[in-house]
């Protein structure tokens, strides 16, 4: 085998170095783009995993309260430190703010994460919370030795030094509270990684934000040989455990994003991965057409006594020293992809898990071998075929160039079973919460599309050819494509797959887009918006409540409305649920919620709640059902009336909502409810309609007006006249927060548009490849045509509109199969991924683009390749046959 691979193979790769170059090419781009994307998500994941064990420590054991307003209970501390099987019990504090240089020209804000912690404790648990002093003059020694437990000294690790422009010693910080900004000094480091970090004192932390006795976490080293589950189930059982306190494993952070995230790592490969799968059709189109072109050496190898199963295995070690190569290459450049975007970029490939990181590269030997093998793989399937036709070929009626019968009949029959089997596996549920029944539903629907493609081809034609019979160099062209379908096929394979996945994405982001669209029209009723900050520094963000209620009632406003964000943790296992408390109801009674489906009134004695599609997903709500997990969080924290208690008994699933900005669930309530049960008067947005809207520059003066005199009123009241506390507010009004909106998205789907691209480019490069091949290997049929009285010119226009039938019926079978894709991708794959619906919505223009531009590729092609076939080597090839 090896000496035919030198002797036989090689002088083919050396006669036609372009073609088996584009193979090579193809499966390099389809390797290096899932490699580099891996890596990418790997190094990410990483990061955060190694900051979460940094700020964490290691302990054995944490508690913590499922709401995030809520506090550890002071007696269950103290109760844990006198536990016989555990030997320390050390409380944190965490919030999460906004800082900034307190200096004039730091107004930009930098959100910081705030860890209050015992000192005295904090070296056993996590080292790497441990303040480090910056080195103090000999006369102040003695006085910083005790800097740690300072009211103002906090402790920087480098992410947070960094962004805030150095952090050096001694300077002063301003930390945000409300509409409030309480200054502290750097007091030295921490070693700690990961996101914005500082460090002080737990009791210097409590009085700087006035939070008394508040503690979030407790940390938990038990008592060697002390068995973990045993200790949490005897202490969660008990009969006095506190409502909402869990104990968990430290590693559940890194577990919780890791779930989040896999959804979106796992589709972002799976597209990466398109390019490979379009390479292995690319990989098929360049060795069917070899395998064709050396038909009768191959039956002359036969009758010297080459077996069809060596013959197939010849093809099969063609396609391993192609793809072999081509999967080299693309670690290469995956790996140098990959480091270049961590560079560039940071660890966030647009989903927002990992924003903010800038994780180094992560390199794993075994994920080198199995992309490399996957990369192999795609080209051993794709040489399959080929492999398959070299063993079959009937040696002597090859050897007399009458080939042998094609299976169109077979391959119709596989093709049908594919695609049935692909819609029979579109209706299958998750596995381990992924679409994987789904994506070989994709694969099968593809597979299946492309073989009965010689059956579309001959219907179609078949149906064509009368009526160009009064056109002689039509009916030429659209006679030899039905005569040679087979070939018709293998040309547009690659083209198929390729433009079938692009119609499908394209597809899929319109109508996530347009979705998206009309969610913000119905999420964003009024005219401007207020905060103060957003995400998770949403406790230590807010307004005041004495700026609400004047702001309501400030010259210019109509209406106002608020909002509050809590944190509420249904399983320790799954990401938190964003509790939503606002009016949900207009003036007019309209319910203000975008509903999928109708609502259900709630029975008396419950207390109605609206839960996202990710919630039913994720926790089993049901519309019309009590709602029992969020009744174990949510829990009263103040004294309630008696009439109170009978109608907050339970909660009660009123219906579903869209919600696109939360992927791990969200849940509204009135405000009112939220009020009875919680002492909780903050507030984190305001929306205000306007009593005078006016229009164009009227609208943008009474806009302008109202800011003012909203910042003005936040300095009146936390007594900053230099308009401290009036530049933390933030205003948007619907139009900028709906192009902010978009502008994310499109930002986060940017790496699909490319890698999108990439499919398109290298389905077009099979086009020309397989043109190029056929177009050359048919020099003897052109020079009977000139015998016949063809000029060049018209032997060029029956190339090109041979060109143009196939790539018009390949543009044609491609946009259906990816509109048959695109059904699975919106209606399955993201509702099982990401656990939103959307509707779907069909781009004609983009779609029509495609295709016109695959039509217009694959016809220039064709007369590219036939300027050089169609020459005076064609004429002369005729004598080859006498």
């Amino acid at each position: 085998m090896w000496a035919l691979l030198r002797s036989f193979s090689w002088q083919e790769l050396r006669q036609h170095p372009w073609r088996n170059a584009a193979a090579v090419v193809s499966v390099m781009l389809g390797v290096a783009l899932a490699f580099s994307v891996h890596l990418i998500n790997a190094s990410a994941l990483d990061e955060f995993s190694q900051a979460v064990r940094s700020v964490g420590g290691q302990p054995d054991l944490e508690l913590r309260m499922a709401n995030s307003n809520d506090a550890v209970p002071l007696a269950l501390w103290g109760r844990l430190q006198r536990d016989a099987e555990v030997a320390l019990a050390a409380p944190v504090l965490e919030l999460n703010t906004y800082a900034r240089p307190d200096a004039p020209p730091g107004e930009k804000r930098v959100l910081l994460r705030v860890l209050g912690i015992d000192p005295l404790q904090v070296a056993l648990l996590a080292p790497d919370l441990m303040p480090i002093q910056a080195a103090p003059p000999d006369d102040t020694r003695q006085r910083e030795r005790l800097a740690m437990f300072a009211p103002d000294a906090v402790f920087l690790n480098p992410l947070a030094r960094q962004a805030l422009g150095g952090g050096q010693s001694g300077e002063r910080l301003l930390l945000q509270n409300g509409l409030s900004l309480l200054r502290v000094r750097v007091a030295g480091s921490i070693s700690a990684g990961g996101a914005a970090l500082a460090v002080m004192d737990i009791a210097a932390a409590q009085d700087l934000f006035g939070l008394g006795e508040r503690i979030t976490r407790v940390d938990l080293r038990l008592r060697p040989g002390v068995d973990r589950q045993a200790l949490q189930q005897r202490l969660q059982t008990a009969a006095d455990w506190p409502a909402g306190a869990t104990l968990r494993e430290p590693g559940d952070a890194v577990a919780r994003i890791s779930n989040l995230s896999r959804a979106y790592r796992v589709n972002l490969t799976v597209l990466a991965l398109v390019a490979l799968f379009t390479g292995g059709f690319l990989v098929f189109s360049v060795l069917a057409l070899s395998v064709s072109r050396r038909a009768q050496q191959f039956a002359l190898l036969a009758v010297l006594g080459l077996t069809g199963r060596q013959r197939m295995q010849l093809v099969l070690c063609e396609a391993a020293g192609l793809g072999v190569f081509g999967s080299v290459l693309g670690l290469l450049l995956g790996t140098g992809l990959a480091a270049l975007a961590l560079r560039l970029l940071g660890g966030d490939l647009g989903g927002g898990y990992f924003s903010g990181a800038a994780p180094a590269l992560q390199w794993s030997a075994w994920a080198a071998l199995v992309f490399g093998a996957l990369g192999t793989a795609a080209a051993l399937l794709g040489a399959w075929g080929p492999a398959r036709l070299a063993e079959k070929l009937p040696p002597a009626q090859t050897l007399k160039g009458l080939g042998q019968a094609g299976s169109g009949s077979v391959q119709l029959s596989m093709g049908a079973c594919l695609l049935l089997g692909g819609l029979l596996l579109a209706l299958m549920p998750p596995v381990w919460d992924m679409p994987l029944a789904a994506y070989f539903s994709v694969a099968a629907l593809l597979l299946g599309g492309i073989m009965s493609l010689p059956a579309l081809v001959g219907a179609v034609l078949d149906r064509v050819a009368p009526w160009l019979g009064r056109s002689l160099l039509p009916l030429l062209a659209v006679e030899r494509a039905r005569r040679v379908r087979q070939s018709a096929a293998v040309a547009v394979s690659g083209v198929v797959a390729a433009l079938s996945l692009a119609v499908a994405l394209t597809v899929m982001v319109a109508s996530f887009r347009g979705s998206v669209m009309e969610w913000l029209d119905q999420v964003l009723p009024a005219d401007l918006y207020l905060r103060t900050g957003a995400g998770s520094a949403q406790d230590s963000a807010y307004l005041d409540p004495a700026f609400v209620l004047e702001a309501a009632k400030l010259p210019g406003v109509a209406r106002a409305s608020t909002q509050r964000v809590v944190s509420l943790s249904l399983d320790a296992a799954k990401p938190a649920v964003a509790l939503i408390a606002r009016p949900l109801r207009d003036p007019d009674g309209r319910l203000t919620v975008p509903l999928v489906g109708d609502a259900v009134p709630a029975p008396a004695g419950s207390v109605a709640v609206y839960v996202s599609e990710a919630v039913v997903d994720l926790y089993g709500a049901r519309v019309g059902q009590p709602f029992e997990a969020l009744g174990r969080v949510l829990v009263p924290n103040k004294p309630l009336s008696p009439a109170d208690i009978a109608q907050n008994a339970s909660f009660f699933v009123a219906g579903v909502w869209r919600d696109y900005g939360r992927q791990g669930g969200a849940i509204t309530i009135d405000q009112s409810d939220f009020e009875r049960l919680r002492e909780d008067s903050r507030v984190n947005d305001m929306a205000f309609w306007l009593a005078e809207r006016g229009t164009g520059e009227a609208e943008g003066s009474n806009v302008a007006t109202l800011q003012d005199q909203m910042r003005a009123l936040a300095d009146r009241l936390a007594g900053t006249p230099g308009g401290e506390a009036g530049r933390l507010l933030e205003f948007g009004s619907a139009r900028e927060i709906r192009a902010v909106s978009l502008k994310i998205f499109d930002r986060s789907f940017a790496v699909t548009y490319w890698l999108q691209a990439v499919a398109i480019a290298i389905g077009l490069f099979g086009v020309a490849a397989s043109f190029s091949a056929q177009v050359l290997a048919r020099r003897k049929e052109f020079g009977l045509l000139v015998h016949l009285g063809l000029t060049r010119r018209q032997i060029l226009r029956v190339v090109a509109l041979e060109g143009a039938a196939w790539t018009t019926l390949g543009a044609l079978a491609g946009i259906a199969l990816g509109l048959a894709v695109s059904v699975v991708l919106v209606h399955v794959v993201n509702p099982q991924s990401f656990h939103w619906t959307m509707e779907l919505a069909l781009p004609w223009g983009r779609l029509a683009a495609l295709g016109a531009a695959v039509i217009a590729a694959g016809t220039l092609t064709a007369w590219i390749a036939g300027r050089a076939a169609a020459g005076r080597d064609a004429v002369m090839a005729v004598k080859e046959d006498w």
